[in-house]
């Protein structure tokens, strides 16, 4: 889709589907409001050819993971999940368990 308007379901959810939306804007802050401005926030991708701009947006973009230059890398080594009302939880990575286990502590002196 190319700019598809703001107020469709398409360009404010999240599409699990071979979909590509194209939305012309002014300047990389007003690609980071936009990328920002929906309820979800599974997965986003970063292309550009400045490592500079790729380590300084990235942890500006509300997503659990994101990509740069790529998409859906997938490795077992890291967490993956959402942010907002993306998921539940992480999957992968060394913690993946934590959110199945309690943790306690006990102290006895005996």
């Amino acid at each position: 889709m190319i700019n598809p308007d703001d107020s469709l379901n398409l360009a404010r959810e999240e599409v699990f589907g071979p979909v590509v939306n194209l939305i012309r804007v002014a300047d990389a802050e007003e690609a980071l409001q936009k990328a920002n401005d929906t309820d979800y926030g599974l997965t986003a991708s970063l292309w550009t050819t400045s490592l500079q701009a790729a380590m300084a947006y990235t942890p500006r973009i509300q997503a659990g993971t994101v990509w740069v230059n790529t998409h859906t890398l997938i490795d077992a080594n890291m967490p993956f999940g959402g942010f907002k009302q993306s998921g539940s939880g992480r999957d992968f990575g060394p913690d993946w368990l934590d959110a199945y286990t309690e943790s306690k502590s006990v102290c006895i002196r005996y």
